[in-house]
């Protein structure tokens, strides 16, 4: 029973909580037990708040029987990302600066999920600072993918990836720059939902308009996703690019008819592992069956390259000066360089590079006049070596940069436009996770998990579990 709680949908394990068939003691329970259990295999939660989240349990059933239901999270566990403060809760970032860092408040999406109900049990894993899609760090150690403990769980949120593929939480939250959400999503079969920027506010942060990094979801199931998202978005006074619309948008039923909507199969001109683009062209069938009209289209994307690394290493230089000035010994170095490549940037060409960005906006706005979503893979390699910081080679193609290898998420995260990452097959030989991912229109958010949920609800591939997990 307690591995059966563990895996069943948050929107069930919300329904059976309001009916009181459940209590949220039980639900709680049943969670730690499965992170004693696989935990120390997978190496997913790095921090964890046991007693706390019982006491919390225990409130949140006591307002249930005095008849107050505290939001669409109520009695739901989760364990934030190790990038999120958390008050009275360590808060590393994955950096050794930080190890003892506790922070005396809680983030904006932190306060959110409290407020709509959820428990939390602890803290995922992150790379140091979020940089780069493979999960380790030095205080920490490396998060493994569930499906082949060899091989990395991506990043940078990949001990919520890894920890939700094992039941070890129902939902949980990520943020997103180049692929933060859609890559471990893609390597550890559950759903990542990079949403419109603003959609879900972000504070604190030092960089209030900056949009190539965003907040968001992150669940076994695009039902799920959609749930947390009703709880996480809306308006914020301290985001001053938050999105007014309201959140209860994403509560409503998701199914939709597609038939005769136009989908474009989309090639950017990028390297990828052979057996990503035979999981990625058994899909075309499913969609297909949908009602989708789907054309092959090659897109020329090539701004985006520049855009984003010049982008990236601005805002690294800027969030991260203090550190690099004061414990350079103590950065990783990737991250160094990344610091290094924002220092000689000047106006001009941070201002001509957001004049291209606007370029390449408009002329992806006018191709999805035609065209209501995109689709290609998430991750251009499936999981790799776990010792491994990064792909260095894709299909003979040298990779150049420790970041070269997620064009295929990035590219997208430059126009700004919602993306979705949901299983769509295992590879046949490794029987590794792919996920495939959908674009919608601009800030199509709702869009784009109406068509995911479609396609979610033919494959059921989110009910493949891993083995060690069971």
């Amino acid at each position: 029973m307690s591995t059966t709680l563990c895996f069943l949908p948050a929107t069930e394990l919300a329904q059976l909580l309001r009916n009181k068939e459940i209590s949220a003691r039980e639900v709680v329970l049943a969670h730690l037990a499965q992170i004693e259990r696989v935990n120390p295999q997978i190496n997913a939660i790095i921090t964890l708040v046991a007693e706390r989240a019982l006491a919390d349990a225990e409130l949140v059933d006591a307002a249930r029987m005095r008849g107050e239901v505290l939001g669409p999270l109520h009695g739901l566990p989760i364990a934030h990302k190790d990038l999120q403060p958390t008050r009275g809760i360590r808060t590393t970032f994955g950096s050794p600066i930080y190890q003892d860092n506790i922070p005396e408040e809680d983030s904006l999406l932190v306060e959110r999920f409290k407020r709509a109900g959820a428990i939390m049990l602890g803290k995922t894993n992150v790379p140091e600072f979020g940089a780069g899609s493979q999960t380790f760090n030095p205080i920490f150690g490396a998060t493994r993918n569930p499906y082949d403990l060899t091989r990395t769980s991506g990043g940078s949120s990949g001990g919520a990836a890894s920890a939700l593929a094992c039941g070890l939480i129902p939902i949980a939250d990520g943020s997103d720059m180049g692929g933060s959400l859609r890559n471990p999503a893609s390597f550890c079969n559950v759903v990542g939902l990079r949403p419109s920027p603003g959609r879900v506010p972000s504070w604190p942060t030092e960089n209030a308009w900056f949009t190539l990094s965003v907040d968001g979801p992150m669940a076994r199931t695009v039902a799920d996703v959609a749930l947390v998202l009703s709880a996480i978005a809306g308006a914020d006074a301290r985001s001053p690019i938050s999105l007014a619309e309201p959140a209860e948008i994403f509560a409503q039923p998701l199914g939709r008819d597609f038939k005769g909507t136009r989908v474009a199969w989309v090639d950017f001109g990028l390297p990828y592992q052979t057996e990503v683009t035979q999981a990625l062209n058994s899909t075309r069938k499913t969609f297909e069956a949908l009602g989708c009209v789907i054309d092959e289209v090659a897109l020329d994307f090539s701004d985006a390259d520049e855009i984003f690394k010049a982008l990236r290493a601005w805002n690294f230089e800027a969030g991260l000066s203090e550190e690099y000035a004061f414990h350079k010994d103590k950065l990783k170095d990737t991250i160094i360089w990344n610091i290094e490549q924002g220092l000689p940037l000047i106006g001009p060409q941070l201002a001509g590079l957001e004049m291209r960005r606007t370029q390449l906006f408009h002329r992806l706005r006018e191709f999805m006049e035609k065209y209501e979503f995109l689709i290609m893979p998430v991750s251009q390699v499936l999981p790799f070596d776990v010792n491994q910081p990064y792909p260095t080679e894709i299909d003979g193609q040298k990779m150049l940069t420790y970041i070269d290898w997620m064009k295929s998420c990035y590219y997208i995260s430059v126009v700004g436009n919602p993306a979705l990452s949901v299983p769509s097959a295992f590879d046949a030989q490794t029987g590794l996770p792919v996920g495939i991912q959908i674009v919608g229109r601009h800030r199509d958010d709702w869009g784009v998990l109406q068509l995911g949920y479609a396609f979610e609800q033919a494959t059921q591939l989110w009910k493949r579990h891993p083995k060690i997990a069971l």
